[in-house]
């Protein structure tokens, strides 16, 4: 049996995080930009109205049942590191150190300097500061969010909480109004005699999954708020349902109208969903709308997965000798300032990157989905692991028709994850090199700790 790798005596997290505040960094983290630019890509590939809704109905349920999982690995197992804890205990340090590789440089950073990006593109509709203007915005966030983590937990919780609300309230507001406008769109075009676009037709409902799961993507995130959720082994299960629960009905909500005001057809051939939603019912004054909506949705994106990939990378250095010096925690501001220092110089240096050549801010979004289903994959199957190797009497949860619902998942993640690499082409390739040079920095730091 493993021991339990503990944090520094006197320096780890301190319980800080309420159900209510750690449900609003996972609907921050997930109910984002997505929501305003992916929908038509979904609807590309959906046949009529019915099936466009099942597809992000789907979406939720998938959600759920990996939500159940990890309810159970994270209250049996809490901890800062979340996926990076499971993974280290179920396979062993080697797996857990490319987790947490691959989720520095590529997958959390990528993610903040996205949603950094998309700010600066809309802020800069707004005050276009010239040449590098979406740059300078997504630099000037990333080092703005970045030193409001550093000045304490405290302070980046409550900005969290008013971002969250903000945007869920917009969306509310914004669908309730779309709703009950009087619908300026025709009846969607019944499906093709020869069935393109059905329910049935090969790799539309894969793909169009692949974006709804993206849109989705983050509600894992509350595996990195368990080492300072309050009563974790109780509350955590009503932060995953509440969390996903919330999301579902939002997206569910804003995409009904959607296919209200602009009807299916126009939805696919939209670009600017989110403008062409808001010019419908509020007119020319709906560009600026739109502008204000996406810009809260991408400071609650990057400020929530700010917080919680900072943890991941406290945790590496917390067990990693070579990585020592993000493994710290300021006891008195109860945040991992030097984790939080590292994100930010990589966040940074992906956002000059960016400015140098957009298209590689844009191929993040490919690279990284071959390696997040992976990744899920594996951590799903280390609940059998754990319920194998210890008596299962000793869980506080239990994921309920074990073992239909994680197989269930296990299925889903395994689904997801052939068709990411299938859609994907050199995207897949791009982020697995990334991953594999973090096996040469694993054997040097296991070759430096055998010489101490």
């Amino acid at each position: 049996m493993q021991k339990s790798m503990k944090p520094f005596p006197g320096k780890g997290p301190i319980p800080s995080f309420t159900t209510l505040s750690s449900i609003a960094v996972i609907v921050g983290i997930v109910v984002g930009t997505g929501i305003f630019r992916l929908p038509p890509i979904v609807a590309g590939h959906s046949a009529n109205e019915f099936q466009f809704l099942f597809f992000w109905l789907a979406g939720g349920i998938v959600c759920l049942l990996g939500a159940l999982c990890y309810a159970e690995l994270a209250s049996s197992k809490p901890d800062a590191g979340g996926e990076y804890h499971f993974l280290r205990q179920g396979f062993g340090p080697a797996l857990g150190f490319l987790f947490s590789w691959g989720r520095m440089t590529v997958i959390q950073t990528g993610s903040i300097a996205l949603a950094a990006f998309i700010l600066g593109d809309y802020a800069s509709l707004l005050l276009n500061l010239g040449e590098y203007s979406s740059a300078i915005y997504a630099a000037l966030t990333v080092i703005l969010l970045t030193g409001i983590n550093i000045m304490g937990t405290k302070h980046s919780r409550k900005i969290q909480m008013v971002f969250t609300s903000l945007i869920v309230l917009v969306i509310i507001a914004v669908s309730v109004s779309g709703l009950v406008s009087v619908p300026s769109a025709t009846p969607a075009e019944t499906v093709q005699a020869n069935g393109e676009g059905s329910i049935f037709s090969q790799g539309a409902a894969g793909l169009a999954m692949i974006f709804v799961l993206l849109t989705y993507g983050g509600w894992n995130e509350a595996a990195y708020l368990s080492g300072e959720l309050i009563n974790v082994r109780k509350n955590i299960i009503k932060v995953l349902i509440t969390g996903i629960g919330v999301i579902t009905g939002l997206y569910i909500l804003v995409n009904t109208a959607y296919l209200h005001v602009l009807g299916l057809e126009k939805l696919k051939a939209s670009e600017t969903v989110g403008a062409d939603l808001t010019g419908e019912i509020f007119g020319p004054a709906g560009s600026i709308i739109v502008t204000f909506i996406i810009i809260v949705a991408a400071l609650s994106t990057a400020n929530a997965t700010i917080i919680t990939g900072a943890r991941t990378n406290y945790a590496l250095g917390r067990d990693f000798k070579l990585f020592n010096f993000i493994g710290s925690w300021n006891t008195s501001k109860n945040t991992p300032v030097n984790a939080l220092l590292l994100q930010g110089f990589i966040t940074l240096f992906l956002i000059g990157l960016g400015a140098w050549s957009k298209t590689a801010v844009e191929t993040m979004v490919d690279y990284t989905a071959p390696v997040f289903w992976f990744f899920m994959l594996l951590t799903t199957i280390t609940l059998f692991i754990f319920r194998y190797r210890y008596s299962k009497e000793d869980l506080p949860y239990k994921v309920p028709l074990y073992p239909v619902i994680p197989l269930l998942f296990l299925a889903s993640c395994g689904y997801m994850l052939y068709s990411s690499l299938t859609f994907t082409g050199t995207g897949a390739l791009i982020g697995s090199l990334f991953l594999i040079a973090g096996i040469p920095v694993y054997i040097l730091s296991r070759t430096r700790k055998n010489k101490s």
